[in-house]
């Protein structure tokens, strides 16, 4: 493939110097399209004539099993009309078809046989042979309806170029549209065959996220049953066993998040998290039954590193709810914002999916409303190639939870991220030295919500490796002002200022912490390492106490 590439691409210079002859009475077309990106690829489009002088327009099927919500396409243009037919055609024998004409809202800049325009900052070339007897242009959408085209070029590269010109005499084609066929909207039909390609995966629909509810039990890990969604923790988290559909690695995923207030009207921490099976006992039973530590504080803290036979659970998205967007928004009229419905979180997680089939996911909001929040959860995941690779059963990494001090199961007793401020918090791991990348995915966020608590004051968070310092980063963010309209019951001060505006260790209400990305790859010797996470957490000030979720999972590419 890249060699048969390299070749195309190769004799592209000498075909722009050495112009192909247009024979008399061809009807067929070749032209190559160039993409410039992280492989070189050269594709096909043919355009093939009618004798009534419109054309079809033809890409190749691509080689190999198709990927899910895969159609074929077929474009045909009367030049007569001035209308550009796209048909779509389903494995299912769904067919959707639209129509259009060609744009009238160019303004174009003509030098000979070149024509020049602009669109949405791009500056588009299109060469064309107007001494041809013959209408030919696989770009028919631009108006450009005289000559052939020979070249197209976008930004100064050039994108389309015709290859081959021929004469074959079997050749006739007419375009039917069965009746099945449901007639669209050009932006419809773009609309539909980007959505039929998308995986997606319902997660929690709806779901109520609060204080007050009985908790669930059910025998154990293996007896979750599939698609329920079971309460613990009072009603605060919410868990559900799901089905993830196995995938070709080019697939892209993505985490969606839509969350209402209910009644709650305070920024809360979230998450949602992968249940590992030794952390569903602590759910199911009680946080106490989790592998637990000490802290020189003498406080226990239940649960939060990993060890030998027991994993963390592993933290996908953390996100923190405004103040009661969607439940107070009618309450708050009258300021002069227009308040959002509700907060949309939505963050990649390729990396960590590295999953079974079957997986417990969980979703908290640590609250103490009876309303609570209400949230849907979807992974989506996008397709990078229109086919399945035959090695799609290789495993190509792993993601393993190391740590997490995000307390899940508050409402249900396990302590906070506070054992910092005498405590630095250490993990083992190990690495191969046949790994190609291995990278620590870290998310921090600081906590304790007084002017001096460590919310509102930037710490530097240090990583060390076998007792050196490797990283540090400290997470802050100063644009929480910018969430203002997800904020309707924020306070409000004299001075005009919310406190939804208030920079904040790594997090803002309505906004979903971002993780940051650690080389680990220098360690890949096959030798046991440890890793330390220190913080400098502030000391408590009449009750009030300052804490830490972090979470920390590796991983790992072969």
């Amino acid at each position: 493939m890249m060699k048969k590439t390299f070749l195309l691409l190769a004799l592209l210079p000498l075909m722009a110097v050495a112009q192909v002859k247009i024979p008399k009475g061809a009807n067929r077309f070749i032209y190559w399209q160039i993409e410039y990106g992280e492989q070189n690829d050269t594709t096909v489009i043919t355009v093939e004539c009618n004798p009534d002088g419109s054309i079809l327009i033809l890409t190749p099927e691509p080689e190999g099993k198709k990927i899910p919500g895969y159609c074929q396409t077929v474009t045909s243009a009367d030049y007569a009309a001035d209308s550009i037919t796209v048909t779509a055609t389903y494995p299912d024998s769904t067919y959707y078809y639209r129509t259009g004409f060609s744009r009238n809202d160019l303004e174009w800049k003509h030098d000979g046989n070149r024509h020049i325009t602009s669109v949405n900052s791009n500056t588009l070339e299109f060469e064309m042979d107007e001494k041809a007897p013959i209408n030919v242009n696989p770009l028919p959408y631009y108006g450009l309806n005289k000559g052939v085209l020979r070249s197209f070029t976008r930004n100064g590269q050039k994108r389309l170029m015709l290859a081959k010109a021929e004469k074959n005499k079997s050749l006739e084609f007419s375009i039917k549209n069965p009746k099945s066929a449901r007639r669209v909207t050009p932006r419809e039909l773009d609309r539909i065959m980007k959505e039929r390609l998308v995986v997606t995966t319902r997660i929690f629909d709806h779901e109520q996220i609060c204080w007050g509810k009985k908790n669930d039990h059910v025998k154990g890990y293996a007896a979750v049953p599939f698609d329920t969604v079971l309460h613990y923790a009072g009603g605060t988290l919410i868990l559900k066993k799901v089905k993830l559909p196995r995938l070709p690695h080019h697939y892209q995923h993505f985490v969606e998040i839509h969350q209402q207030s209910n009644g709650d009207a305070y920024d809360r921490t979230g998450s949602l998290f992968i249940v590992t099976p030794g952390f569903f006992e602590g759910i199911n039973q009680h946080p106490d039954s989790l592998p637990t530590f000490v802290g020189r504080d003498g406080q226990r803290y239940q649960g939060m590193i990993s060890q030998t036979g027991y994993d963390a659970p592993l933290e996908l998205v953390r996100f923190f709810t405004p103040f009661g967007v969607g439940h107070f928004n009618d309450r708050m009229k009258g300021y002069g914002i227009d308040w959002r419905d509700e907060t949309y979180y939505r963050q990649e997680i390729t990396d960590l999916y590295h999953f079974d089939d079957d997986v417990v996911i969980g979703a908290w909001i640590g609250n103490y409303d009876g309303g609570g929040h209400i949230v849907t959860v979807d992974i989506k995941s996008y397709p990078n190639d229109y086919t399945i690779p035959e090695d799609n059963t290789e495993e190509s990494g792993f993601a393993l939870p190391l740590f997490n001090t995000c307390n899940v199961l508050e409402m249900a007793g396990q302590n906070y991220g506070k054992l910092f401020a005498t405590d630095s918090l250490t993990v083992i791991f190990k690495l191969y030295p046949e790994t190609n990348s291995a990278k620590l995915r870290y998310i921090s966020t600081g906590h304790g919500g007084w002017g001096e608590g460590d919310e509102f004051v930037p710490k530097q968070n240090t990583i060390l490796i076998d007792g050196k310092v490797a990283f540090t980063h400290t997470p802050w963010r100063e644009d929480c002002g910018c969430y203002r309209d997800l904020n309707p019951v924020s306070g409000n001060f004299w001075n005009g200022l919310s406190s939804s505006d208030f920079s904040r260790s790594g997090w803002c209400p309505g906004t979903a912490t971002q993780p940051i990305y650690f080389d680990l790859s220098p360690w890949a010797d096959g030798r046991e390492h440890t890793l330390t996470v220190a913080i400098p957490q502030g000391k408590p000030v009449e009750g009030m106490f300052s804490h830490w979720a972090v979470s920390g999972v590796l991983i790992v590419e072969y």
